[in-house]
């Protein structure tokens, strides 16, 4: 009897460690992930609006009719990107994702308060390298850390009826994702009466 009890016990347990591994290995030894799926049809660094939800032929598992979607496939071993994103008629929403497609920041136009999302995207070394203003504060310039220095943004507008979808795609169109030009704004030094 104690024997047979053992049996069970073992089995369970071997069970419940071969699932545990399985599924905390999936993610990493997958084939057809998000960021692998959409390389062929993005550009690093860049928008690239997806194509409306098609049951028969969707670039992604699970879209939603309603949504336009765009992606930007980000790399960050060249320096920081800005994204800009206009705001659509009805609701506009940022995400971003690690190589991974672990979530770690998304926004939308209700919490942005303004007609463009505007942010710096960068890793937390190229934030501890840039120079502290006094002047530019938190609400004058978003900045993201990325944890990871490649990585996905996932930009989606709401079209609220079947006919505003056009309105919903462009503007996602106008949409930026671009590698930084311009140096951080550095503070003046003040200048002394003589």
């Amino acid at each position: 009897m104690i024997r047979l009890v053992f049996t069970i016990v073992a089995g369970v347990v071997l069970g419940l460690v071969v699932h545990l591994v399985s599924v905390l290995a999936l993610p990493r030894i997958a084939t057809q992930d998000a960021y692998s799926r959409l390389t062929p049809m993005t550009k690093v660094n860049a928008v690239t609006q997806l194509p409306l939800a098609d049951p028969n032929n969707s670039p992604m598992p699970f879209m939603d009719p309603a949504f336009a979607l765009a992606i930007c496939r980000y790399d960050l071993s060249g320096g920081p990107i800005k994204l800009t994103v206009p705001v659509s008629q009805a609701y506009t929403s940022v995400s971003f994702y690690t190589r991974n497609e672990i979530a770690y920041y998304a926004i939308n136009d209700r919490s942005a308060g303004r007609k463009v999302i505007e942010l710096d995207l960068m890793t937390e070394a190229q934030h501890n390298e840039l120079p502290e203003d006094e002047e530019v504060t938190a609400a004058d310039r978003l900045i993201i850390d990325s944890p990871t220095t490649t990585g996905l943004i996932l930009m989606k507008a709401l079209a609220p009826e079947p006919g505003l979808m056009q309105q919903a795609q462009g503007s996602l169109q106008a949409a930026t994702c671009a590698p930084q030009t311009e140096p951080p704004a550095k503070a003046e030094a003040p200048r002394g009466r003589r």
